[in-house]
């Protein structure tokens, strides 16, 4: 009879010790008696030790008999991290766009209606300014040339809710009030001579009479206040489709600029409105314009 003597592992004593202490499993498959037992930690040739506890790392103590926990100590620290990093990128993104390509305005007033309507939001077309593509029909956004500010309820905050919203604004996350900013749409550029008015009531840009009836206000004569302007170049002669309450170009012209609006002041050209969702729409120059002669 053939007798098979059973096979005997050596265990590394620090190895077994620090298993027993950690009441994990020492576990050897297949393990060959005629090599040397390796170092505590180390893999047999075809088995091997779970755990060492003087090599292993993130492991836990156990119930006898079970398997090691690992616990990954790192990952809310590093998806912390990630989310800031996204958070300050975004926010440093939306801050270039506002800043060089386009920005959100709300519409505070009435003096467009009915192009716009107040509540709207608008974005803003700011290399238009940069490129030289303001053109006659553009609705833009300027700032104040100074004493124009009349025009309309800019919302009021305080406190914790102005902080927060100012900063929203500075990065471009919410749209301007348009405190220091108002919107009209360009009637003349500079070279221009705007006339009010013809026989049949019309505002003339050189010797050509508007059509008006695509977005002049229901009611609404083309002015009612009488005018004979040359446009200087650089600037720009602005009504507001809302002629009966829109304190534009026509109620300055005693002031420094003689009614016009200097080309540096312009934000940029309005092309869209983005909200309400209802009121979603392409601002377009309309055809009228494009029979004026240069």
């Amino acid at each position: 009879m053939l007798t098979v003597a059973p096979r005997r592992v050596a265990v590394p004593a620090a190895g077994a010790a620090a298993a027993r202490s950690y009441g994990a499993r020492v576990t050897f498959r297949d393990a060959d008696p005629d090599q040397p037992a390796p170092a505590g930690g180390e893999d047999p040739p075809s088995g091997r030790v779970l755990p060492d506890a003087a090599a292993t790392v993130g492991v836990t103590p156990t119930v006898a008999g079970r398997g090691p926990r690992v616990v990954p100590r790192r990952r809310k620290r590093s998806t912390l991290a990630e989310i800031v990093i996204v958070v300050v990128l975004s926010l440093a993104l939306s801050s270039l766009i506002k800043t060089f390509l386009v920005q959100a305005f709300y519409i505070p007033s009435g003096s467009m209606q009915n192009t716009l309507a107040i509540g709207d939001r608008i974005l803003v077309n700011k290399l238009a300014v940069r490129f030289n593509d303001l053109h006659r029909g553009d609705v833009v956004v300027f700032t104040d040339p100074g004493g124009w500010l009349n025009d309309g309820f800019v919302p009021q905050r305080t406190g914790v809710a102005r902080v927060v919203h100012d900063a929203l604004v500075a990065v471009g996350v919410l749209p301007s009030d348009s405190a220091g900013d108002l919107v009209k749409r360009v009637i003349g550029v500079g070279g221009d001579h705007v006339v009010c008015c013809d026989a049949q009531g019309r505002i003339t840009v050189n010797g050509t009479p508007l059509v008006e009836t695509s977005y002049l206000y229901p009611g609404n004569a083309p002015s009612r206040i009488r005018f004979d302007v040359h446009v200087p170049p650089g600037m720009l002669w602005v009504m507001g489709d809302h002629r009966s309450v829109s304190q534009d170009s026509r109620f300055h012209q005693g002031d420094r600029y003689h009614g016009m609006v200097p080309v540096a002041d312009v934000v940029g050209r309005a092309f869209v409105i983005i909200w309400p969702v209802d009121r979603w729409q392409l601002l377009s120059r309309p055809a009228t314009f494009a029979s004026i002669s240069p």
